[in-house]
């Protein structure tokens, strides 16, 4: 018995150290993208003050990297794999929702600056403009 609960874990070993080296690479990466390209966005929302668009630049991406990694850990307990087959359909599955999560979290991102993008735009908008012409009822001259 005890031999078979070893055999179990020893699949699910690789698994794990796959799972974490993945879902590192996968966040770190799509931060990284997140950040070059969220700079410009934020840079035309904050144009008076760029220390500013930096700053949250960051903010956001602190937040992207806690939500996810919280998220990896959350998911990283699998149940026992039996064999090497059933190992890799336990990494395939964990990394499929790691995926699924990380897509969510990165266009909530997008529509996040978006949001704040035409936000800022709508600010600098004219006023609209005054009628120029009176309506007048039928009948009523």
């Amino acid at each position: 018995m005890e031999t078979t609960m070893m055999d179990a874990a020893s699949y699910l070993i690789p698994v794990y150290a796959a799972y974490a080296v993945t879902s590192v690479g996968l966040t770190v990466g799509l931060a990284r993208t997140l950040f070059r390209s969220g700079a410009v966005f934020l840079t035309d929302v904050f144009k008076d003050n760029p220390g500013m668009a930096e700053a949250v630049n960051r903010l956001l991406v602190v937040g992207f990297y806690l939500l996810n990694f919280g998220y990896a850990c959350l998911i990283m307990k699998a149940e026992r794999a039996t064999d090497i087959i059933s190992a890799v359909e336990i990494l395939a599955a964990k990394l499929g929702l790691l995926l699924l999560s990380l897509g969510v979290i990165h266009f909530g991102n997008v529509y996040l600056f978006h949001r704040m993008r035409r936000r800022a735009q709508m600010a600098v908008l004219p006023p609209p403009v005054v009628p120029q012409l009176k309506m007048m009822r039928a009948g009523a001259e």
